[in-house]
């Protein structure tokens, strides 16, 4: 052995974990027709560097596994029966309840590193666990005494992330926004890089122009280091280096590993059907190198005998007792989507007296800002709300000034990073609220909300619920354009998991941005630009007076905004609508002199939805129109005129009608285009009057 040998000990240890991978993976294989009803994959030939960084980590680190890292769980603690409960998808697994693939781990114990959700797509962990190393090193800025586990700066110990990812997932453009970041604010995260040369049936040479160790070179401030992944001690001595030199520097690393993939790629797709390497990768096999390296440190064949037939035994005794587990029951399937809230009621003086009207996008710089005074964890980030602007629309104004460059900045033009990494922060304990600079600009973002945001909760089975804030700047508003104007609200209320607020005043804004931020779970906050100010002619009733500190709208209440009687002589109608929608409303009716028979409901939230006071009020007038700033077609409105007309078929005196954008593919910028384009006051009185008429 070299000078820097591994202890006895270590290498009894790291030798049983290997075996024990391996008897899963060959237990797996001679019950195929058993164990092959749900797909899953094997760490066989990752092996040695899986179990020499799991090896390593302390309760206190966050890891990000992939899908391939059953050897480094095992190392991290978990037992052959516990993860084979996973890969039978059985009630006690302990990751997901049955919800979601082997080795798609999510962890919370005292004992053992801690493991948010885990998605499937392929190497969008990335994002979420450099947003915790942004995270760890946040709240070592914020207050170095509160909390010995993170804030002791003399402490060798200080968490790390770790997150591990195949050679393949290194082409996918947000791993760029993850190291990126990580080189850029230098933080506490190693990458580890399992490279086996093989995506799925594609091999490198087909797919990359260079691998993980040459691509990482490219960020400034990232160190990569190339090893032989198949080699214990190196893969041992190395990264105990690197992990030291990361709780000690707080700087970022990249690993990459060389490794043979020596089993089938999943479950699914066999290595018989296309490998024609398999003689050449056995060659590299990890395990005979370690019985070698037991050897030479003094083991005795028997005690390597020992050893391997214990790993054997163990395994096979965990799948027999896993087949026999119980399954989830149907009822299972309906918790966990969503963390409880105690935010039920409104609380709070709305209307303070002598308190002064302010516009819609100052209520909210104005709820932040208190939320940020009162809670250390609030932190702001996005494109542009930094203090040298403060935001495109001055929504962030000030906030840097008043907290802190650490609190409030910008960051690259990252749509994916910005939302993803709200996962990793909320993990920690922080609150992020962030920012997309308008809704055109969301869809790099929806993977990250979309696999990771949204289904953390309901996948960790609770564990991993992500509190966090989005807010996006949304409508069309003084000639922005095909790419400044767009209405994203079918596409996110499509995505569940999370809630969704689309206020009309500021009032409103304010006492949802409080709701949003005691809940614990993610939200959205759809701000239309078009009411931020007030300039728009006839949203005046966009501003409001400014709600007292204390003031909490919940999600889920509707308002009768203008409320009716029940009239069986004349025609009425229930307007249902939402953000500029109300306005063009109130407008019409205010215009056609009828607002004795006009009843308004604003939503004020897209999810949850207040449907009971939607059909009492269409059940109450017998006539409903939805106003949306959309296109109807294939929408959320239309999702909301279908429901209307199933509960309330029986009340009504018309069909339900909508009114939206026309169903072109994108708002013109030319002023007389957008307005051809879009809803007006004017459109809605005649499509109330055609209501009236039918």
């Amino acid at each position: 052995m070299k000078d820097n040998s591994i202890h006895k000990n270590l290498l009894e240890k790291g030798f049983s974990n290997l075996c024990t991978a391996k008897a899963m993976t060959e237990e797996y294989e001679v019950n195929f027709k058993e164990v092959s009803k749900y797909v899953h994959a094997t760490s066989r030939g990752h092996e040695a560097i899986q179990t020499a960084v799991g090896m390593q980590l302390l309760p206190q680190d966050y890891a990000f596994p992939y899908y391939r890292d059953d050897a480094m769980l095992l190392a991290f603690g978990m037992t052959p029966y516990k993860l084979m409960l996973q890969l039978l998808a059985k009630k006690g697994d302990p990751f997901s309840g049955g919800r979601t693939y082997y080795c798609h781990p999510s962890l919370n114990d005292d004992d053992k590193p801690k493991i948010p959700h885990q998605s499937s797509a392929t190497g969008m962990q990335a994002i979420p666990a450099t947003g915790v190393a942004m995270g760890m090193q946040y709240k070592e800025l914020v207050d170095s005494k509160s909390d010995s586990k993170f804030f002791n700066a003399l402490d060798i110990n200080r968490p790390i992330t770790v997150c591990s990812l195949g050679d393949a997932s290194v082409t996918e453009g947000e791993i760029s926004e993850a190291f990126q970041m990580a080189a850029l604010k230098q933080l506490p995260i190693l990458y580890l890089v399992q490279d086996n040369g093989w995506d799925i049936s594609a091999t490198s040479e087909e797919t990359r122009a260079q691998d993980a160790f040459e691509y990482s070179r490219g960020f400034k401030g990232l160190e990569a280091i190339s090893i032989d992944g198949t080699d214990f001690e190196e893969c041992f001595n190395v990264i105990q280096s690197v992990i030291e030199t990361i709780r000690k520097e707080r700087r970022p690393f990249l690993v990459h590993a060389k490794v043979p993939l020596l089993n089938h790629h999943t479950s699914g797709v066999r290595m018989e059907w296309y490998r024609d390497d398999l003689e050449e990768a056995r060659s590299r096999d990890p395990y005979p190198k370690m019985k070698q390296l037991l050897m030479e440190n003094d083991f005795s064949e028997q005690e390597i005998n020992d050893i391997e037939v214990s790993a054997i035994e163990t395994v096979k005794k965990a799948l027999i007792k896993a087949l026999k587990a119980e399954n989830p029951k149907p009822e299972d399937l309906f918790t966990h989507d969503f963390a409880p809230t105690l935010i039920t009621e409104e609380l709070g003086e709305r209307t303070p007296k002598n308190a002064n009207k302010v516009v819609m996008v100052d209520c909210a710089l104005f709820a932040i800002e208190e939320l940020m005074k009162k809670h250390k964890e609030c932190l702001v980030y996005g494109q542009d709300v930094g203090g040298r602007l403060g935001g495109v629309f001055r929504e962030a104004a000030t906030l840097a000034q008043k907290f802190g460059d650490h609190r409030v900045f910008n960051t690259a033009i990252q749509e994916a990073f910005i939302v993803g990494s709200t996962v990793g922060m909320s993990a920690v304990g922080l609150k992020p609220i962030v920012e997309v600079q308008f809704a055109d600009y969301i869809w790099p973002g929806l993977n990250q909300l979309f696999t990771e945001v949204s289904r953390s909760c309901y996948l960790s089975n609770g564990k991993w619920p992500v509190s966090m804030i989005l807010r996006v700047p949304i409508g069309a508003y003084g000639s922005g354009g095909p790419y400044h104007s767009s209405s994203v609200e079918s596409v996110v209320t499509n995505i569940r998991g999370i809630k969704i607020a689309y206020p009309s005043n500021g009032a409103d804004l304010k006492g949802l941005m409080k709701a949003a931020y005691y809940d614990p779970n993610p939200v959205v906050i759809l701000e239309h630009k078009g009411l931020y100010w007030s300039k728009v002619p006839g949203t005046k009733g966009a501003t409001s007076v400014e709600p007292a500190e204390d003031y909490i709208l919940p999600f889920g209440k509707a308002w009768l905004l203008q409320e009716i009687w029940k009239q069986e002589e004349e025609e009425t109608v229930s307007i249902i609508t939402y953000g500029m929608g109300v306005h063009w409303a109130m407008n019409a009716s205010e215009e056609l002199g009828i607002q004795d028979r006009i009843e308004v409901v604003d939503l004020r939230t897209l999810h949850p939805l207040d449907y009971k006071t939607v059909f009492n009020s269409v059940k109450k007038c017998g006539k409903c129109l939805v106003v949306t700033e959309e296109p109807s077609g294939n929408s959320f409105s239309r999702a909301l005129q279908g429901r209307i007309q199933e509960e309330c078929f029986n009340y009504l005196d018309a069909p339900v009608m909508i009114i939206g954008s026309e169903n072109l593919p994108a708002i013109p910028l030319n002023s007389t285009l957008e307005q051809t384009m879009i809803p007006s006051t004017k459109k809605v009185k005649e499509k109330i009057n055609v209501l009236l008429d039918f």
